[in-house]
């Protein structure tokens, strides 16, 4: 049975999140949530980076920025696991954040499509971390996976920093009050935001290409990285 973080560590996890927004170094913690959660951390720093632009939304670019800098040198942490460390860390890692299942049709994805993906996950829920150590795992060209990183990171970062500007008081309350069912339903919506792919792109070659990686399997995928 896949390993999953229990609802309880999470809402752990989300509290010590939230009370860093109030740390007099709430900055450093904002970059170290940011890092952390590219490769391993199961709660995404976007509700830590609304609480910091709504005491403060003249700082929001700034926040932003530091999100997406820390995020993609994390990424760049990720990737080097799932270089160097996929059987023994990455593995493990996926099992505890509930992600083993999403790995194959995640490693299929980047092989067939590469940089898009990373660029698509702007716009969808799909687990950056996942992208990351399957990145790494597939030896995908480093420099590709950095520049579409941070496009990626900064479009999710920007977005967000702006939503909580105008509308960050209803969406802090609605995360508080639903947190396990809002990380359920990221969970649940990996896949389905890699199917939409197929379906982005618009020819027939890549929808085949979308059916065969959504039926991927550790065995499809294979461990010899080829």
């Amino acid at each position: 049975m896949t390993a999953t973080a229990k609802p309880g560590f999470i809402h752990r996890m989300y509290d010590w999140t939230m009370e860093k927004s109030a740390h007099p170094h709430a900055e450093l913690w904002l970059a170290l949530v940011s890092f952390v959660e590219a490769s391993f951390f199961p709660i995404p720093p976007h509700p830590l980076l609304g609480l910091m632009c709504l005491a403060n939304p003249k700082k929001a670019v700034r926040y932003a920025a530091i999100c997406t800098l820390a995020s993609v040198a994390g990424g760049m942490l990720g990737y080097g696991i799932g270089y160097f460390l996929y059987e023994s860390v990455g593995l493990w890692l996926l099992g505890v954040l509930g992600l083993t299942d999403a790995f194959p049709p995640a490693a299929c994805y980047l092989r067939q499509f590469g940089t898009e993906i990373i660029l698509i996950k702007g716009a969808t829920p799909i687990p950056f971390k996942l992208l990351t150590i399957t990145a790494g795992f597939i030896q995908m060209n480093f420099g590709e996976f950095l520049l579409a990183s941070l496009a990626s990171r900064a479009f999710s970062f920007m977005l967000v920093g702006v939503l909580f500007r105008l509308f960050g008081a209803p969406i802090k309350a609605f995360i508080d009050k639903y947190l396990v069912w809002v990380a359920g339903a990221f969970l649940i919506a990996v896949v389905a935001g890699f199917l939409a792919i197929g379906a982005l792109s618009g020819n027939s070659a890549t929808a085949k290409a979308a059916d065969k990686c959504s039926g991927a399997t550790l065995e499809s995928v294979g461990l010899d990285r080829k």
